[in-house]
Order: structure tokens, then C-alpha cells, then sequence
């Protein structure tokens, strides 16, 4: 069989990790009914189909599936010389997939970018926040940042944060119209701004923990989303109590604008961690970023 061209491979290697040819497009800098075009001749080239198009949604054929865990690798390596070729000697060159959690932006990932990119400025970093657990391996990512609870045990973890706790906030207007709960079955009675888990489509359950003794509280409340930002503002504007981790509404504390209640209840988690896996061909970039998060990690207070 002749070469297959690596930019038709690579066009198909884009669209299979991001199951869309609309933003393989915009990756990749073409239009979709080119990338499409493309996709359609690599296919008829290796006489098999490689993607299942519906209107709504691209997955992979099971010949897709072993195209891309078997030749993903090696062109991402090729992509990688093509980039150290040019590079002056010393510079760190090449790429940075990371998969974050949206509350975890602000506090952790963009203190470590901005140190990283200034000391690394060739490396393409590319941070997809998505609140749902993904799978980094199959989506060819280096990394992601999780607390460590969700993170599987054969994952190499570098701690981002201490730990911390997760805290139960009002603003002082709810608290003054509606009363400051002392008990978490008090909770029941009270307007929650309930998170919705992307991952799963359901509506997370408070804990809240005192010694030994924990309380999982399924709490209602007439505003539900998947978005801590769009909780955060509700809550300061004084429409329900909200479950948080601390470090996430410390400014707010700080000014006043929301206050912590039922605080001897509040639970404990060991905190953020980096992780990849543990038998990962780690790059260049990617060695870089990792020395640079444990470096501002350490700076923190």
C-alpha cells in the first residue's frame, strides 16, 4: 500500500481526539467540508471507515479506534521533532494538553501558566476545562488536576495545593431574611444553589462531616447549574446558601460579601494534585511544566 500522507493522518487524528469536525476544523485552520474531503480520502485510501457520522455527533469506527492509539503517538513525536529541529539550543519546544476543572482555574492553573510561559514561551499549552472526570489517555492528554480522591491509583500525582475545606456560605442579606442554619439537617429548610455534576447529570449532595460523623444532604433550591462562577455570583447577590471550597470564595470572604456558616461541620479534602500516568513517554514540554508547578507550588503561602 503506498504512504498515506501524514497531513490527511494528522487531519483525522485531530477530529477523532476532539469528536467534532467543527473545532478539528478551527484546530487545524481549514473549513470542516475540507477537513471532511480529507477525512473521506484517507478513508477510501485504507478501503475501511474510520469515523460514524451522525448529525449530531462523530465516533470512532473500531479500525478508527486502533488508528489513533496506534499512530497518534508516533505522528504527535513527529510534530515534536519538526519543532526541536528549528529550536535554538536549550529552548523547550512542543505541546501541553491539560484537562482542569473549571474552579480550579483561578487558584491553581493560572499562576503556574503565567510562570510557565514566561520561562517557556515556544510551548503550546492548551488547558480544556471541562468539570466532568475524563479519561486523559484516551483523550491524548499530558495531564489533568483533580483532587486527589477522584484520581486513579496508577497515576503519578504532584501536589498543586494544601488541603482544604469545603464550606457552606450566605451572603449577609440571605442570612438576615432567612436565619444562619446551626445543624446540617437545618439545611433542608433553606434555599441552596444546587451544582449540577457534569459527568454524571446529577445534582450533588452536600457533606458535611463533624469528628467521625458525616451527613450527606440532598439540599433543594429553585436555581441548579453547572458552572461554580454563575453559584458564586447568586450567592453574593443573596439568592441561597452555597457548598464551596474555601480558597474558591476567599476574596468574597475577605470583603464580607458572603460569610461561612455551620463552620465546626465543614469537610476536609487532601486538597490538588497534577496527575498523568505513571508509565507516560514524558516530553521535554511537558517535564518543563511539571518542574515549574512544583516550583510555584512551593512559593505559595
Amino acid at each position: 500500500m503506498a504512504s498515506t500522507p501524514l497531513n490527511a493522518l494528522n487531519a483525522f487524528l485531530t477530529v477523532g481526539r476532539q469528536r467534532s469536525f467543527t473545532v478539528a476544523a478551527a484546530n487545524l485552520g481549514i473549513s470542516p467540508s475540507a477537513l471532511s474531503q480529507s477525512i473521506r480520502q484517507l478513508e477510501a485510501r485504507l478501503g475501511v471507515p474510520l469515523l460514524t457520522r451522525t448529525t449530531r455527533s462523530v465516533s470512532l469506527t473500531e479500525a478508527g479506534q486502533r488508528l489513533l492509539e496506534s499512530a497518534g503517538p508516533a505522528v504527535d513525536q513527529a510534530l515534536e521533532a519538526l519543532k526541536t529541529a528549528v529550536a535554538r539550543p536549550g529552548e523547550v519546544t512542543g505541546r501541553v494538553r491539560l484537562s482542569v476543572p473549571s474552579f480550579a482555574v483561578e487558584a491553581f492553573v493560572l499562576p503556574i501558566l503565567r510562570s510557565f510561559m514566561a520561562r517557556h514561551p515556544q510551548v503550546e499549552v492548551e488547558v480544556r476545562v471541562e468539570d466532568q472526570l475524563v479519561d486523559i489517555v484516551e483523550r491524548q492528554l499530558d495531564a489533568g488536576i483533580r483532587m486527589s480522591e477522584t484520581i486513579q491509583k496508577d497515576m503519578v500525582q504532584v501536589r498543586l495545593s494544601k488541603g482544604f475545606r469545603f464550606v457552606v456560605v450566605g451572603s449577609p442579606a440571605y442570612l438576615k431574611r432567612r436565619g444562619t442554619p446551626q445543624h446540617p439537617k437545618d439545611l433542608l429548610q433553606h434555599d441552596c444553589l444546587n451544582y449540577r455534576l457534569s459527568s454524571t447529570n446529577a445534582v450533588y449532595a452536600w457533606e458535611l462531616e463533624r469528628g467521625k460523623k458525616q451527613w450527606r444532604i440532598p439540599v433543594q433550591g429553585t436555581l441548579i447549574s453547572n458552572d461554580t462562577n454563575v453559584l458564586h455570583g447568586m450567592a453574593e447577590a443573596g439568592l441561597g446558601l452555597m457548598y464551596t471550597f474555601e480558597s474558591a470564595v476567599e476574596p468574597l470572604l475577605k470583603r464580607g460579601a458572603l460569610r461561612i456558616v455551620l463552620e465546626p461541620y465543614a469537610a476536609w479534602a487532601d486538597g490538588f494534585f497534577l496527575y498523568f500516568p505513571s508509565r507516560a513517554q514524558v516530553s521535554p514540554a511537558f517535564r518543563a511544566f511539571v518542574d515549574v508547578a512544583r516550583e510555584v507550588t512551593a512559593e505559595r503561602p
